[in-house]
């Protein structure tokens, strides 16, 4: 579904929308894997589009930096991302960058905080980093 550079600019952008603190960011703590399972279940109408995706933010990095978008530093990242999210792109999409990016944003926050057998919210970090407990 991805190839290696896609899943580069993938990670990259989910680090971007959670980034590493105390707890892990969002590729560590499994937001990609769930995002991967995800398409290939309750997501497959998206399976086609996140490459896009992906391929768009690359030649948006491109544009703007003359850079690949795993490449950049993490403000510039952030700016590229804040344009996306406003939909002031310099690149063509393919796709609506704004509606699009608000899905991506709202898939990791699944991905993130979902139970751990969806794939992601690997070893329960971000229940931790709320403080819920599971009782078992």
């Amino acid at each position: 579904m991805f190839n290696e550079r896609q899943l580069q600019t993938l990670h990259a952008a989910i680090d971007r929308i959670i980034p590493e603190d105390d707890f892990p960011g969002g590729v560590e703590a499994g937001v990609a894997d769930y995002l991967l399972k995800q398409l290939g279940r309750d997501l497959t109408h998206l399976a086609q589009d996140y490459p896009r995706f992906t391929d768009a933010l690359e030649a948006e990095a491109q544009a703007a930096h003359c850079q690949a978008f795993a490449a950049l530093e993490d403000g510039q990242q952030d700016a590229l991302l804040t344009r996306v999210e406003l939909g002031e792109v310099e690149a063509d999409w393919p796709l609506d960058p704004a509606a699009f990016f608000a899905d991506f944003v709202e898939h990791c926050a699944e991905g993130f905080y979902s139970d751990p057998g969806n794939g992601g919210n690997r070893d329960g970090v971000s229940w931790r980093m709320i403080g819920y407990e599971v009782n078992g």
